[in-house]
């Protein structure tokens, strides 16, 4: 139930804080991201490490799915979508399999 807790209150947190900074600097966060990272200093590093991050996290939705279609839809969605999606989707999974991390972590893989 812990867990749950977690991911609503910073799923909750990602959101109130997306809309906020889209109501005052727009949606148009792609120059700025990729311009970090080819300044070449610390928030491009930060950068760079998130990027991975997502990556990972789309490259687990997909292994998870087996990479069926759907699968890799979502873990595309996933990489777009940052902790919004994965966040959500770990909730969603967490419900569905009664809080057993193994059905949670290896899905299809099981």
């Amino acid at each position: 139930m812990l867990f749950r807790i977690f991911l609503v209150g910073v799923w909750a947190a990602l959101v109130a804080f997306t809309v906020v900074v889209a109501a005052n600097h727009g949606l148009n966060l792609f120059p700025v991201f990729f311009g970090d990272m080819a300044k070449g200093a610390w928030p491009g590093q930060f950068n760079a490490d998130f990027t991975s991050l997502l990556a990972l996290s789309g490259l687990w939705c997909a292994w998870r799915g087996k990479w069926s279609p759907a699968a890799i839809a979502h873990g595309l969605i996933t990489f777009v979508g940052g902790g919004v999606v994965l966040f959500a989707t770990l909730f969603v999974l967490h419900r569905r399999h009664g809080g057993d991390m193994r059905k949670v972590l290896l899905g299809a893989q099981a």
